[in-house]
């Protein structure tokens, strides 16, 4: 298996095609991929943190990792996220994951949870006049982080 560069519009077709749970992110600063025997396996995009608490200018957040089940090409996906963040001088990344989720993916590239998130409350509420939609599981969270 190798890293390759993936382009955002490539890498938003590979989620959409292997992911059910999750639409590509809109917004983006860089997005790698993994191939192995000639193609695509797996992608991620790393983009700046959703969270505004987190957006210092020194933080990025990998905000979807999506493979087609091939062995430690999401571990090899996270590593590469970092080298390449690190490299271009953020300081920390971050990502979630559910807390049913075992991480293996993350610790095997390094990565350590720095917090449990509950359930989070939904934006939908009966008393305003514009409905808005959830277009996330509303589950309990782990934040990962990874630091130089």
């Amino acid at each position: 298996m190798t890293i390759v560069p993936v382009g955002f519009d490539r890498a938003c077709e590979f989620i959409n095609a292997h992911h059910r749970h999750h639409r590509a992110p809109r917004r983006y600063r860089f997005t790698v991929g993994v191939q192995h025997e000639g193609r695509l396996v797996a992608v991620a995009i790393v983009g700046n943190p959703v969270a505004r608490l987190f957006a210092n200018g020194f933080t990025l957040e990998v905000t979807r990792t999506c493979t087609d089940g091939t062995r430690n090409a999401n571990s090899m996906l996270y590593g590469a996220c970092a080298r390449a963040a690190f490299a271009l001088g953020y300081r920390r990344l971050i990502t979630y994951t559910r807390q049913d989720e075992s991480g293996v993916s993350l610790r095997g590239a390094g990565w350590s949870i720095v917090a449990r998130r509950d359930r989070p409350r939904s934006w939908a509420s009966d008393n305003v006049k514009r409905k808005r939609q959830d277009h996330t599981e509303a589950v309990p969270r782990l934040l990962w982080e990874l630091v130089p």
